[in-house]
Parts: C-alpha cells; sequence; structure tokens
C-alpha cells in the first residue's frame, strides 16, 4: 500500500495542480511589453548597438596600429652557401669574406614590432563621418520601430477587445432568442400559442447560433495574435482589463500642423541622415583621386644559430628601420570615375526617397486625423441608434406579449438592436485605432506622448 501512494501521489498532485496563473493586462501594460519584449524592438536596438560598433571601427584608423610577429626560418638551399673540404683556418676566401654574413644561414630566428600611423588621408575623415551619421541613423529607426511596435500593438487589443464585445453580443443575442423559445413553448403548454410560433422560434435560435461561433472563432484569433506581438505564451490564460468604452465627449481633437508632423517624425530625420550618408559617399568616392601619406616604423631582432634551438640572449641583431609613403593614385581602368557616378546617382536616390517619404508623412496623417473625426462623429450616432433599437426591441416584446405583435417583428426588432450594438462597437474601435493612427503618423511613442503632456 505504501508503495502504491508513492506511485501514485506524483501523478494526483499534477491532477490537482493549479492551472496557470491568469495574465491580467491593460493596454499599456501590452504596450509595455512590446517595447521590452517584442521582437522587432529588440532588432532595432541591436542595429543601433552594431551601428556604434562601426563608429569604434572607424575610430580606430585614427590611431596607430602595432603589431608583433615572431618567426623561424629553415634554409635548405640558397646560392649563398659555399661549400668547402677546407679547415676553416685554411679556407677558401670566398668562405672567410661570407661567414660572418646573414646570407645563407640554415636557420634564422626574426622577431618584429611594427609601427604604422595615417599621417594624411581624406577616407579616415569621411569613414568616421559615415559611421556617425548611421548611428543616428539607426536611433531614429528604433524610436519608428517602437512607435510602429505600439501602433500594430493596440490595434490588435482594440481588435480584440472588439471581437469580444461582438462575441458578448452574439452571445445575448442566442440567449434572447433561447428565452423566447423557452416563453414559446410554455404558451404552446397553455394553449394560448401555436406549433408554428414554437418552430419560429426555433429557426431564428438555430441561425443565431453559427453567428455565436464565429464570434468566439475571431475573438480567439485576435487574441492570439495580441499574444503574438506582446510575446506571450499562446496557452497561457489572459484577460484583458481595458474596457472599450466609448471616449470622453470632451476629449481633445485638435491636430498639428502636417509640416510640424513631418518635421517632428523619426523616420524623416532617418532618412536625413541617409541622404548626409550618401553625400559622404560621394565625398569617399571623389577622395579616390586625392594621395596619401602613411608613416611605417620597424624594430626587429634578428638571430642565425648554427643549432635550431640554440638561443641565446648575445648573438641577436638589430633591425630598425622607419618608411613615409606617399601614395599617388594615377591610373586604374576609369574605376574611379564609375564610383563617382554611382555615388552621385545614389546621392539623388536618397533625395527622391526624402522628398517621397515627407509626402506620404502628411497625407498619413491627415488621412488619420481625419479618419478619427470621422470615428468621433459615428460614435454618437451609433449610441442614439442603440438607444431607439433598444426601445423598439423592448416595446416590441411588451406587444407580443399582449398579443399586438408577431413573432416575426419581436425577431427583426432583436436582429436590429445586435447589429445596432455591433455598429457601436466598431465605431469604438474605430476611433481608437484611428487614434493610435494619429500617433503613429507622428512618429511618437506612448512614452514621448506623457512626457510631452
Amino acid at each position: 500500500m505504501a508503495s502504491w501512494l508513492c506511485a501514485v501521489a506524483p501523478v494526483l498532485h499534477a491532477q490537482q495542480a493549479p492551472p496557470p496563473d491568469t495574465i491580467r493586462l491593460t493596454i499599456s501594460g501590452a504596450l509595455g511589453r512590446a517595447a521590452s519584449l517584442g521582437e522587432e524592438v529588440k532588432l532595432a536596438r541591436s542595429q543601433v548597438d552594431f551601428a556604434g560598433t562601426q563608429v569604434r571601427a572607424a575610430r580606430s584608423a585614427v590611431f596607430p596600429a602595432l603589431d608583433g610577429s615572431f618567426a623561424y626560418l629553415r634554409t635548405y638551399a640558397s646560392p649563398f652557401q659555399v661549400k668547402s673540404s677546407a679547415p676553416a683556418d685554411t679556407a677558401n676566401p670566398i668562405v672567410a669574406l661570407f661567414k660572418n654574413l646573414p646570407f645563407g644561414r640554415v636557420n634564422q630566428y626574426t622577431a618584429n614590432l611594427t609601427a604604422t600611423q595615417t599621417l594624411f588621408s581624406p577616407k579616415l575623415g569621411i569613414a568616421m563621418r559615415v559611421a556617425t551619421e548611421f548611428e543616428s541613423a539607426a536611433r531614429f529607426t528604433l524610436q519608428e520601430q517602437v512607435a510602429e511596435a505600439e501602433f500594430q500593438v493596440r490595434s490588435a487589443y482594440v481588435g480584440a477587445l472588439l471581437a469580444h464585445e461582438l462575441e458578448a453580443s452574439a452571445g445575448e443575442a442566442v440567449a434572447q432568442a433561447q428565452r423566447f423559445l423557452e416563453s414559446e413553448r410554455l404558451r404552446l403548454s397553455a394553449g394560448a400559442g401555436s406549433e408554428l410560433d414554437v418552430l419560429r422560434a426555433e429557426v431564428s435560435l438555430e441561425n443565431l447560433r453559427p453567428q455565436l461561433v464565429d464570434a468566439q472563432n475571431a475573438a480567439s484569433i485576435a487574441m492570439l495574435n495580441l499574444k503574438r506581438l506582446i510575446n506571450v505564451p499562446l496557452a497561457a490564460p489572459m484577460v484583458l482589463t481595458t474596457p472599450l468604452d466609448a471616449p470622453p465627449a470632451a476629449v481633445s481633437m485638435a491636430s498639428l500642423d502636417p509640416v510640424a508632423v513631418v518635421a517632428g517624425r523619426s523616420a524623416v530625420h532617418a532618412e536625413e541622415q541617409q541622404v548626409r550618408i550618401a553625400n559622404e559617399l560621394v565625398k569617399g568616392a571623389i577622395s579616390q583621386y586625392l594621395p596619401s601619406l602613411d608613416f611605417r616604423m620597424s624594430l626587429g631582432r634578428i638571430m642565425y644559430p648554427q643549432q635550431v634551438f640554440a638561443l641565446n640572449g648575445t648573438d641577436w641583431l638589430t633591425d630598425w628601420n622607419a618608411t613615409v609613403t606617399l601614395k599617388v593614385p594615377l591610373f586604374n581602368g576609369f574605376k574611379r570615375g564609375a564610383d563617382l557616378s554611382q555615388a552621385r546617382i545614389g546621392l539623388q536616390q536618397e533625395q527622391f526617397r526624402l522628398a517621397q517619404l515627407r509626402e506620404s508623412v502628411q497625407l498619413q496623417y491627415q488621412q488619420a486625423v481625419g479618419e478619427r473625426g470621422r470615428a468621433a462623429a459615428s460614435i454618437t450616432a451609433r449610441q442614439r441608434t442603440v438607444d431607439q433599437a433598444q426601445r423598439v426591441y423592448d416595446l416590441t416584446v411588451l406587444r407580443y406579449e399582449q398579443g399586438m405583435a408577431s413573432q416575426l417583428e419581436v425577431t427583426d426588432a432583436r436582429l436590429s438592436l445586435l447589429q445596432a450594438r455591433a455598429n457601436r462597437a466598431q465605431a469604438i474601435a474605430q476611433y481608437y485605432i484611428a487614434d493610435a493612427s494619429v500617433q503613429r503618423a507622428r512618429g511618437v511613442s506612448s512614452a514621448e506622448l506623457s512626457q510631452a503632456r
């Protein structure tokens, strides 16, 4: 029995383990998760780090380069090697002449320390400026990516709220149809109704059930999309706590000057940096026609031992020299001219892209502002329609209970109320998505907006 309990206890514990904690998420919490955990934002941050390494790499060319080396050379045959069978004291004069020279030695060790410094090269300054501009462009791109991630999360959050609202509305319609069917069955059993009315109520209920299933499926997909954007496990239960309420009537609908929006958009600043980079590349292509001046100093120690490992500290010879090199480009098959033409064409293309982007930002902002105003006006009209549809449904049910209305009228009033509620929820969602589009067109994140306020 004890062994059986030991074997079964883990299984019982696993079966009785509580379900994972439900994540309760507000829209601000979702935005925070997207900014800190989203792969898109992380990728943009890594691009900024990469740009920083390029700046350091460009600056390194200004400092001198110091290299050390140690090498062993084994010579098996050389024209400077002179063979003689005579004793050393009666050797050939040629042997005596070359025996103390390094030519033809069998073993050679070399230790070198080389320093190189660029004295003049127009490419150095150009490379540093390009790297700095690239880093600035990467930072602007990061701001743009954060704004884009927040727009996607805000739209997905509102879309999930709308899907749940439509699901609740469809569920309420099914519940009303179910209650109406039960009422018709009671009327039939009491002799006050007919079998035809019961059949109509059943048909009406069954027609609403597919709509509820579609709404549930849409809500599930909307939640999965939101979880994907904010890096929440797809199987984790999550509840959205920010309600889909209509915006306050006194909400500010003021808009900015489109020119000011363009001037503050991060994407425009990033493209301006690209134009500057293209301009520096043109200067770099021109610099290929200019000379460069380098300084090089090498300090070496050389040893020629008779045996391979006969190293000591007294037989080393010093080899110390310095070189100043002036390199003047003369001709390379017209490649420099082709590079310069390509750089100038690239500069024109970036200028055209900048002009297109400015026009696109203006249009995007004005469209978003107009859509937000239209959605705000639509909310008021949709709310009035919902109030009227609710009143019509209540009066129709009352008239039906008094025998003054038909079942078809009740069904039609219920569907009208369901459609009016769905239209109101869609109008509210469209307003918040349009408001998110306004922020997206400005290219600012929620943190920047809170600081501005």
